[in-house]
């Protein structure tokens, strides 16, 4: 999301190319919103609403609190194009997910296509885990991400001081897996769980394949492919 020229907020490019993904033709294509991260905030949810409808995309949320939003997890994510999962804890997001059961319900989504993405927590959750601030201004590790691709994300990389040296600390020690690390305004694509290539909206930004080497990081940046601006 971005400062929109006739809406507060407008879709920026790594929206955009979640739902070029899909390869929708042919109608508006269908985005799920998931807001858990931030504890499915109203206001943040008609923002999302607004830049859908700017953008000619049909916008869903997808809400837990006070209760969730539907009977049917599976089928409203199986009825959309693209899972887009916003910023916020982690930490909590997980342990609501697991709580409700969405976490089987987005593993049925990814199982059928649904381009599954999102932002910060919204990134680290399919990883197996990464850095995190859910318990503090003191980061820590959270390592019990879904899973869904086998690796680790590290967010933040260029904008928070404690993310870089932690992150490669912890892939060095084991604790994490190895894994991609991304400046902001920098996505990584899989195709499965196979790395595809890295995309950024930010000229100069970068990504970074993070190994382990005898209990060391090895860190080797990635350039990653400019978007097209957008609006």
């Amino acid at each position: 999301m971005r400062r929109g020229s006739r809406t507060y907020f407008e879709f920026a490019p790594l929206i955009q190319y979640a739902v070029e993904l899909s390869g929708v033709q042919g109608r508006a294509p269908r985005l799920c919103h998931i807001g858990t991260a931030g504890g499915d905030q109203r206001s943040v949810n008609a923002q999302y609403s607004e830049a859908g409808e700017a953008a000619g995309i049909t916008v869903t949320h997808l809400n837990l609190f006070p209760m969730p939003s539907t009977a049917d997890l599976a089928g409203l994510l199986l009825g959309q194009d693209v899972i887009w999962v916003g910023g916020g804890s982690v930490a909590n997001l997980l342990a609501l997910w697991r709580l409700h059961g969405l976490d089987k319900a987005l593993f049925q989504a990814w199982e059928a296509g649904v381009v599954l993405s999102g932002v910060s927590a919204g990134s680290i959750c399919w990883h197996v885990g990464g850095t995190t601030d859910s318990f503090g201004p003191d980061l820590r590790a959270v390592t019990n991400g879904l899973g869904l691709v086998p690796y680790s994300a590290g967010v933040h990389y260029d904008s928070e001081e404690q993310r870089r040296p932690l992150y490669q600390q912890l892939v060095g020690s084991g604790v994490l897996p190895a894994g991609y690390a991304t400046d902001d305004g920098v996505g990584v694509v899989y195709r499965g769980t196979d790395f595809a290539e890295a995309v950024s909206e930010i000229p100069g930004k970068g990504a970074y394949q993070v190994t382990a080497e005898a209990g060391q990081a090895r860190e080797e940046r990635i350039e990653p492919r400019l978007l097209p601006s957008v609006g």
